[in-house]
């Protein structure tokens, strides 16, 4: 895979720029991962070429591709992947930026004991895929069929998504006209489930919640300085709380809630993003260990089951 080395600071600002200019649009990234075509809104995760999955702030960066330009295909390839498929990219398409970060090893001479030490060497590489739409001869199964959408609203309780939600171990209590996660005594709180328009109101719901409740320090331990309601910390632990939902819904096949109350945290995060060209990375990798976190608590549970 060919691949181009971009100065660190140039990636971060170029991803970021773009999400500052969806911000200032009122637009955010992470709430419009559903294809356009119809209103009932199917979850498209991106997916490389081997099928597997995109991960933290590539996800951000395919979904704002894949909205603004109409793609219909989770399945995203290098020129070179293409080729191998015997495939190609059309003439005239623009491919659309990914990132991959990892460290390298290096021996330094260190400067007190004059002793050789290891050091692991953080850097960041850009390069270019194109969507399956963009790109012409490749096998049947990297642009699927949408399904059609469905005629009314399901209104029943999903089992498969009870019991996702159930595993994890998060205590999830009922009634009121609020959701939100009490971290003093550790639970979710959410209205009963008929007080939402539809079950995928409710689920997404939850799944901020649940994934705002990763936080706690027996779980992620995560904390960004928060002291008060509509501080900086606050506005970042929600912005963390939105990714971490939207990619969550993604791997559940649920349509995230786009919620009014947390408009008011829009200016809180394009100001936190212009002091800090890192944040948006840091954001989705926080976002991301949330859901790896969710999803590791189903495997433990199956194996436990196993054992039993």
């Amino acid at each position: 895979m060919k691949t181009q080395t971009t100065p660190k600071t140039d990636v971060y600002t170029r991803v970021t720029d773009k999400i500052l200019a969806d911000l200032e649009q009122g637009v955010r990234t992470w709430q419009k991962p559903w294809h356009p075509d119809y209103a009932a809104a199917r979850i498209l995760s991106p997916l490389r070429a081997n099928g597997l999955r995109y991960r933290g702030i590539n996800i951000l960066l395919l979904w704002a591709c894949a909205l603004e330009q109409g793609f219909t295909s989770p399945y995203w390839l290098t020129f070179k992947q293409a080729d191998a498929l015997g495939a190609h990219v059309r003439k005239g398409e623009k491919g659309s930026l990914v990132v991959y970060a990892d460290t390298f090893h290096k021996t330094e001479t260190d400067e007190n004991s004059g002793e050789e030490v290891e050091k692991d060497i953080p850097f960041m590489k850009a390069y270019t895929v194109f969507n399956a739409n963009q790109i012409e001869g490749l096998p049947e199964h990297y642009s699927p069929a949408l399904p059609e959408p469905p005629a009314t609203p399901d209104e029943d309780r999903n089992e498969i998504l009870d019991r996702f939600f159930a595993s994890t171990g998060i205590m999830i209590r009922h009634g009121g006209d609020r959701a939100f996660y009490a971290i003093g005594s550790d639970h979710v709180q959410m209205p009963p489930f008929p007080a939402f328009r539809d079950a995928e109101s409710y689920y997404s719901t939850l799944a901020h919640e649940i994934t705002h409740a990763t936080r706690h320090p027996t779980r992620l331990d995560r904390d960004f300085g928060r002291k008060q309601w509509g501080d900086e910390g606050y506005a970042k632990e929600e912005l963390v709380a939105e990714m971490g939902a939207a990619f969550l819904c993604a791997e559940l096949g649920i349509t995230p809630e786009v919620r009014d109350d947390h408009a008011a945290y829009i200016a809180s995060w394009l100001k936190a993003l212009q002091d800090d060209k890192r944040f948006i990375f840091s954001a989705a990798a926080h976002a991301q260990r949330a859901v790896d976190y969710l999803t590791r608590t189903q495997k433990q549970e199956e194996t436990e089951a196993m054992a039993a």
